[in-house]
């Protein structure tokens, strides 16, 4: 899988796609989508053949300029350097945020079997904090450390998802279950929206294995084919996963629970499973809070090396690891985590992950403007680019008001990078 500690092969980065898009949202959003009827269906569909649009996209600009390195490179080979700074400083910033609503998610299922973890409004941002520096040391011991745990916990997170088509499947089957009917929550193209900028975060990683491009072997075929194939089962098992709990479960029930999976399993199964469910839940959000903790570190130091930050992010140690981007960002998503302490956990979970969302939409729509304009699928960058265009406002302007914000505060990160890199170049 990995050589010499310094590259992935296609199963760890099809581990690192997959794994880094089913975390927490499956387990958690079915809660936040319930209310949303059969919209939630529609924009399942909508989001995933939008991602497959963005993943055909950007695996188009890995073949047509594979020395960009990645999504953050192709844009500053089309709009050049401080374009390309704007966009992967947003990108960083969305990876922050979503360690952060990660962590969040992994506290909530552990709430279900430590009730003591949700007692005081701090406690579930403080267990978050702490998950958040545990796999931040996991990561430093370096990347065959980190690739061998993603493929694992991959591998076991997807069998709850069977074991939950399985239930589906039977209770349809069966006739011992109601589907929530088409008109119990009108359809219309504001919902469904709505519903398909949270069912985005689900699919948000999706790029994962584009980011690390350096880091995997033979990347011109490794990751178009992690991209193409992890994006498409994991859509497809979100849709059929998300979609069953969301429309078998009582609206009320699955809306109020902070564990709708687990709460479905118990409620067409028995108890014993449940509990079982969420130990998966815990290890699914775990998983993924590994590989985007691996991404943070990475992107800082991909960043550092193309010159958009400080030199002194891309310094590694003798295992590859750049110990000083991935200690700086973690202490910044627990600052994200810690900012939004006294919010509920579904609604510091929501709030997060809005956030993140947007923010990461930013960088599908410039890809998508650089592929149109370096000539690239220019059918797919035009579809891609509406997508994202569409998704963003779908975010509301809270979150993609705040995400535009937080993009601009990174002006004097350059100038101050780009004062660093003039002295250094003078003889």
């Amino acid at each position: 899988m990995v050589a010499g500690d310094r590259r992935l092969g296609l199963v760890a980065a099809m581990a690192l796609v997959v794994g880094n898009m089913i975390g927490s949202g499956v387990f958690l959003l079915p809660a936040s989508l319930a209310p949303f009827g059969w919209n939630a269906v529609a924009g399942w569909i909508a989001t995933t053949a939008g991602a497959m649009v963005l993943a055909w996209v950007l695996v188009g600009l890995t073949r047509a300029v594979p020395e960009a390195g990645g999504p953050p490179g192709f844009v500053s080979t089309a709009f050049g350097d401080t374009a390309g700074f704007f966009v992967s400083w947003i990108y960083l910033v969305s990876i922050w945020t979503t360690v952060a609503t990660i962590a969040v998610a992994a506290v909530s299922y552990l709430s279900n079997m430590i009730p003591a973890l949700s007692a005081e409004a701090f406690r579930p941002a403080l267990a978050a904090m702490a998950l958040v520096w545990v796999l931040a040391l996991l990561n430093g011991r370096g990347l065959r450390a980190a690739g061998n745990f993603q493929v694992v916990t991959v591998a076991i997170k997807i069998i709850p998802l069977v074991v939950v088509i399985a239930i589906a499947a039977v209770l349809l089957a069966g006739g011992m279950a109601q589907v929530m009917p088409v008109d119990a929550v009108p359809v219309t193209p504001g919902s469904v929206n709505a519903a398909a900028t949270l069912t985005l975060w689900a699919l948000v990683g999706f790029e994962s294995a584009s980011i690390a491009a350096r880091r995997v072997r033979d990347p011109a075929v490794n990751v178009a084919r992690a991209t193409l194939w992890g994006t498409a089962l994991t859509g497809v098992l979100y849709l059929l996963v998300c979609s069953a709990i969301a429309l078998l479960l009582p609206m009320d029930v699955a809306a109020a629970s902070p564990a709708p999976f687990a709460t479905f399993v118990e409620r067409y199964w028995n108890p014993t499973a449940a509990a079982f469910v969420t130990i998966f839940a815990v290890v699914s959000c775990v998983g993924a809070l590994n590989g985007w903790t691996l991404l943070q570190s990475e992107m800082a130091r991909d960043m550092a090396e193309r010159g958009l930050l400080p030199r002194w992010f891309a310094a590694t140690d003798a295992r590859g690891t750049p110990q000083r981007a991935l200690l700086v960002s973690t202490v910044i998503a627990s600052v994200f985590v810690l900012m939004n302490a006294s919010r509920s956990m579904q609604a510091l979970f929501e709030y997060l992950l809005l956030l993140s969302t947007s923010a990461s939409l930013w960088l599908y729509l410039a890809c998508a403007l650089a592929a149109w304009h370096l000539r690239v699928s220019r059918p797919l960058a035009a579809m891609g680019a509406a997508y994202a265009a569409w998704t963003l406002w779908g975010a509301g302007i809270g979150a993609s008001g705040l995400s535009f914000i937080l993009m601009a505060l990174g002006l004097p990160v350059w100038l101050w990078t780009r004062s660093r890199n003039a002295r250094a170049a003078l003889p």
